[in-house]
């Protein structure tokens, strides 16, 4: 590819393998999207791999232009740049070679925008509850920034899990809002708390074990119902299964074509 349409404007590393991109288009508008859709990134195989990556699963041919949709984080308001949260594969095709972008380096950004992982058809009188892991938080991010209005009806509630407390992307933001707002609720989970150099005095385990204890019945004063709320499930896919399995227990169905329901799932990789 000896012309890209976009490039790096920033990178921020969450962790060694947990990266945010910024990055705006080159010569041409960002057309509109509505919050947690995801856009296409390509680089071709001849593009340099980061020095802490692994040999790929199958060499890429430098010819062979490699393509993934990652989830938008940022707000649909803002025109200038995309942002993504993403994450490192190691032996991948893509991420090894995104993680070797350098502020000002080139990248093929996608000009159509798609997805329904969005608040499109959620009612305007019920509650949202955003379930992620890892970069399954990207979308959830986007919504935030959009939807959320301090002090108005709708509570918004973050559930996150991660393995450590340093791979909890966002999480100054998202504790700055849950301080600014009394409608966003923010519960980040950790699932390894040994390795942690400083005592995690936040909850421990997988989001599943977490929802049983009822965890915003406190701050919500209620627990969500099929009746006042919908709750958006994103990320790793056996998590997504099981956290769907307890929803469809507690009365929530599932969103589907032809079908609405109160739970939308995302499923990463």
């Amino acid at each position: 590819m000896s012309h890209y349409n976009a490039r790096v404007i920033q990178r921020i590393e969450v962790s060694p393998a947990l990266l945010v991109f910024r990055i705006a288009p080159d010569g041409w508008e960002l057309p509109g999207f509505t919050p947690g859709q995801f856009a296409v990134l390509t680089l071709p195989g001849s593009a340099p791999r980061c020095a802490m990556c692994e040999p790929e699963d199958e060499a890429a041919p430098a010819e062979k232009l490699i393509k993934r949709a990652y989830s938008i984080s940022s707000s649909s308001r803002v025109r200038e740049f995309l942002e993504f949260y993403i994450a490192l594969a190691p032996s991948g095709a893509l991420t090894p070679r995104l993680f070797a972008l350098k502020v000002g380096d080139g990248v093929w950004l996608g000009q159509k925008f798609s997805g329904l992982f969005t608040l499109r058809d959620v009612p305007s009188g019920r509650h949202v509850v955003l379930i992620s892991t890892g970069t399954g938080l990207a979308p959830y991010v986007s919504m935030l920034r959009d939807e959320l209005q301090c002090g108005g009806p709708r509570r918004f509630a973050v559930i996150h899990g991660a393995r450590h407390s340093w791979e909890l992307g966002y999480r100054s933001e998202l504790m700055m809002l849950q301080s600014m707002c009394a409608n966003m609720t923010y519960i980040p989970i950790i699932s390894r708390p040994g390795a942690e150099p400083v005592p995690w005095s936040g909850r421990v385990g997988r989001i599943q074990d977490i929802w049983a204890s009822r965890p915003l019945l406190q701050p919500w004063g209620f627990d969500p119902s099929p009746d006042d709320s919908h709750v958006f499930v994103c990320g790793q896919p056996g998590m997504v299964e099981e956290m769907t399995a307890v929803l469809q227990g507690e009365g929530f169905g599932e969103d589907a074509p032809g079908r609405h329901g109160e739970i939308h799932i995302e499923r990463y990789w």
